[in-house]
């Protein structure tokens, strides 16, 4: 096996790792914990939250 169709077939391979890849990302059943996962910078401790209730700012 030459050079040439060595990297040929590493090429059709990482093409192929690659559109696995985006299946998977946008099938339909990753779509809610990719949701959930986007979600989680904006979502807060509970400790936190309860502090910011009960107006306990303690700084």
């Amino acid at each position: 096996m030459d050079y040439a169709t060595f990297a040929s077939t590493l090429t059709v391979l990482a093409f192929l790792t690659f559109l696995g890849i985006v299946i998977w990302a946008f099938s339909r059943k990753r779509s809610d914990d990719f949701a959930a996962a986007a979600r989680l910078p904006f979502v807060l401790p509970e400790e936190q939250v309860s502090r910011e209730v009960s107006g306990g700012g303690g700084s």
